[in-house]
């Protein structure tokens, strides 16, 4: 992943140096040229930081349209893009193994499925730290982050509990409209926590996104395959909506933690408050349930394929996180229902519906919108004094709980 380690969105202006594009040449006093040489280099300075001739509105258009093409074709957005697809068909996977342990076998049991991805997640990334210790990295501990490990555990396992348990209650287009309700969580936390200034046009990418997912539950509503038994859907609209928060909360707050600790530490850390949770609410809530399953190879099967999807995502989405923020990975994993409904033509031969596709279509046209339109990040008091070129780093002052590669420093195109 070393190609991909320049994120599409930076916590630092980047220091200007003489050899910018931006700056014009020299042209004062003793440069050594003459008048008419002076006004040629201005004039081909001039033509680069205007690349259209064409005047009036129509020029600025078209300037502001190449400005966004370039953004928006890069080797950055194109791995964001398909990374994010991935998340899809990951979660695509997690609710496609939940749903056939709990109509083929009655096993509803979500907490103790997701007590082997913790699991998995505490052992494997210790053991990447233990390594790392190994060769001469000595490993600090970090006590004075041990309560916001626990924290974002705590809220990790809520949200993926009450978003299962909501299944039991309310209906699928139900779940699929209402958990959308993390996109204004999570834009409204980037905003306070993180610091970041959105424009009118990332509202307008995330409403474009909210209409593709709107196409995908009418042509959900429109077939047969609701899902839910709806004895109590307010209930179950109310579990959907406080997931939905919680995902929001945990999404920013691994984002906010990946800015300064290491990906192992970071997994390893909420892998060891997640168990420590899940283990407490089993023995609580779904003791009974966990032994009442009636054992099976396929069972078996089911559970590990679960573990692996959640495994696989919560192992690519620190990557995700910092290479486009919370909100871009939340707008792309909108595809995840829609996946879930293709598979589902095959599985439980689900009604196909043109809309699938619209919707598809729709939502990837928001995300290259929200791609296109740069980030800028509210700057302290002290960020307009002049800017000085950054001096070369000291491999000897990287903090020794860093693991080398991991990129954990965040940087932000300024527009």
């Amino acid at each position: 992943m070393a190609g991909y380690n320049r994120p599409l969105i930076q916590l630092h202006p980047p220091s200007r140096w003489p050899q910018d594009p931006g700056v014009p040449p020299d042209t004062g006093p003793g440069s050594g040229q003459d008048d008419e040489q002076v006004k040629d280099d201005q004039k081909d300075w001039e033509g680069q930081r205007s690349p259209s001739n064409e005047p009036g509105a129509w020029g600025c258009m078209k300037d502001k349209l190449q400005e966004a093409r370039r953004r928006v074709c890069t080797r950055q957005v194109i791995f964001a893009l398909l990374l994010g697809q991935l998340l899809s068909l990951l979660l695509c996977g997690t609710g496609l193994t939940s749903q056939l342990l709990a109509d083929e076998f009655k096993v509803n049991t979500p907490l103790f499925q997701s007590l082997l991805n913790y699991v998995l997640l505490f052992i494997v990334y210790s053991l990447v730290l233990i390594l790392h210790i190994g060769q001469g990295r000595p490993f600090i501990p970090t006590l004075h982050f041990a309560w916001k490990y626990a924290l974002l555990g705590i809220v990790d396992v809520e949200a993926n509990y009450l978003i299962i348990t909501a299944y039991q209650y309310t209906t699928l287009t139900s779940i699929q409209l209402l958990d959308c309700f993390v996109l204004p969580v999570v834009l409204l936390l980037s905003r306070w926590f993180l610091g970041y200034r959105f424009r009118a046009a990332h509202i307008v990418a995330v409403t474009v996104c909210l209409l593709g997912v709107s196409a995908m539950v009418g042509a959900d509503a429109a077939s047969s395959h609701k899902g839910g038994n709806e004895t109590n859907q307010l209930l179950g609209d109310l579990l959907v909506l406080g997931g939905a928060g919680l995902y929001g909360i945990s999404n920013v707050g691994q984002e906010y933690m990946l800015q300064t600790r290491s990906q192992p530490e970071f997994l390893a850390m909420l892998g060891l408050s997640a168990s420590l949770v899940t283990g407490m609410q089993i023995t609580i809530t779904e003791r009974s349930a966990v032994a009442s399953i009636k054992w099976d190879w396929r069972v078996g099967l089911l559970l590990v394929a679960f573990a692996l999807c959640m495994f696989i995502l919560y192992s690519l989405m620190p990557i995700a996180l910092r290479l486009s923020g919370a909100t871009a990975v939340n707008l792309s994993i909108l595809t995840a229902d829609l996946y879930s409904l293709l598979l589902g033509l095959f599985i439980f031969h689900y009604e196909f519906s043109w809309l699938y596709l619209l919707s598809f279509g729709t939502i990837v046209l928001g995300l290259l919108l929200y791609f296109s339109i740069p980030i800028s990040i509210m700057q302290s008091s002290n960020a307009a004094a002049p800017q000085t070129p950054p001096p070369a780093p000291d491999p000897s002052a990287v903090p020794a709980d860093v693991l080398p590669g991991d990129g954990h420093s965040l940087e932000l195109f300024k527009p």
